[in-house]
């Protein structure tokens, strides 16, 4: 509120087609605007679930790569880190 007045919210009404695939792997809904003089069918709902098809189909989604570290890899790392904190415990104790 400001200087005693409400803020208004203005805004225009559209209407939506709402899909919620059965297989939620990649979406959890995907919404469409239908357009002014159209009326909302089930061939609106079928065209909406076509396009998100053929979306889907251009753009598949892509796993992310998993890093994996060789044995060798951990095992340097290991001795390497032991190595530092072995160093900086050695010259604290003969430096205090």
């Amino acid at each position: 509120m400001r200087g005693g007045k409400q803020d208004m919210v203005k805004g225009i009404s559209k209407r939506v087609v709402i899909v919620r695939p059965e297989d939620n792997r990649f979406f959890e809904q995907a919404f469409f605007i239908v357009r002014e003089g159209k009326e909302a069918s089930g061939d609106a709902l079928r065209e909406a679930c076509a396009l998100a098809a053929r979306y889907h189909a251009k753009h598949p989604a892509r796993p992310l790569p998993l890093r994996r570290y060789t044995a060798p890899q951990l095992a340097l790392s290991a001795i390497g880190g032991g190595s530092v904190v072995g160093l900086v415990w050695w010259l604290s104790y003969f430096i205090f």
